[in-house]
């Protein structure tokens, strides 16, 4: 089989990087040459000069670009030279709305579309150990699932086209509580003196365990925050969730409160920082007062 990943950034270069691993024979293809390059000195691939020639007789087309523009400019040129009966899948978080626009495209030319964001960060992708969360036909699933493998570790079908976009909302809108609750509880060990590697050896064994306690208390103890899944993304994605939030009639105050942390984050600089980056807003207030 012949499999394509378009866009090479920094979820997608690994990702592609496991997939090359993988039975078949692939083809990548970057808007920045330069980028593509690089991989294909890492990794076995062929690399494609054009968008249009990569796709060209895949049975399998693989995507990670930027946000709805980046997906629907390239997911249209993409699935209208894709043969009929092949399969698209768009790992780029978006709206429920773009995933649906692509899958109207596909449909007009016999092509599957699987809208599949994933969750894990950069680690994740590295590690080939990604949760994708999947909208589409079951059936279109169950041909790209095997070959999605390579840098999953689970793979959920949600229901029709724009739930696993709708998913990732879900996922993004815990992840967000869940930072702000974690740097207020950084904040607080650091104020009252206790020595805060005992604290998390303490609490990371109970009820408030998690991934991000887990991989994030000591960098936010240290203040370290460039590295991991950027503010000016976890912005992006953000954005998605309060209008969908607008759209169904959910009320999401603590999501909003928080986009707007991440808003007075990036005005200090740190656009480009981890999303742990929020409890330096809390540091800041403190030395003010």
């Amino acid at each position: 089989m012949k499999y394509v990943f378009i866009g090479l950034g920094i979820m997608g270069y690994p990702m592609a990087g496991h997939l090359s691993k993988s039975s078949g024979r692939l083809t990548v293809y970057n808007r920045t040459i330069s980028t593509a390059q690089r991989w294909a000195g890492e990794f076995d691939g062929e690399l494609a000069p054009s968008l249009a020639e990569a796709v060209a007789g895949a049975q399998l087309v693989f995507a990670c670009v930027g946000n709805d523009q980046d997906s629907l400019s390239v997911g249209e040129v993409a699935i209208n030279a894709m043969p009929p009966g092949s399969i698209y899948v768009d790992h780029t978080t978006t709206s429920a709305a773009c995933a649906e626009q692509l899958e109207t495209i596909a449909k007009a030319r016999d092509v599957g579309l699987i809208d599949a964001p994933v969750s894990g960060g950069e680690a994740g992708a590295v590690n080939g150990a990604l949760s994708v969360m999947c909208g589409g036909e079951l059936s279109h699933l169950d041909r790209a699932a095997p070959v999605m493998d390579a840098y999953a570790k689970r793979i959920v079908h949600i229901g029709p086209v724009g739930h696993g976009q709708l998913c990732k909302a879900v996922n993004q809108i815990a992840i967000a509580g869940l930072l702000q609750g974690l740097s207020e509880a950084v904040h607080f060990a650091k104020s009252a003196g206790i020595d805060t590697d005992k604290t998390l050896e303490a609490i990371s064994g109970g009820a408030a365990q998690s991934w991000q306690m887990e991989n994030r208390w000591l960098t936010m103890v240290d203040g370290e925050f460039d590295f991991g899944f950027a503010v000016k993304w976890m912005r992006k994605d953000l954005d998605i969730v309060l209008k969908e939030g607008d759209r169904t009639g959910a009320h999401l105050p603590v999501t909003q409160l928080i986009d707007d942390f991440y808003k007075q984050v990036a005005q200090n600089g740190g656009a480009g920082w981890d999303t742990s980056s929020l409890v330096t807003l809390l540091e800041q207030d403190k030395n003010k007062s």
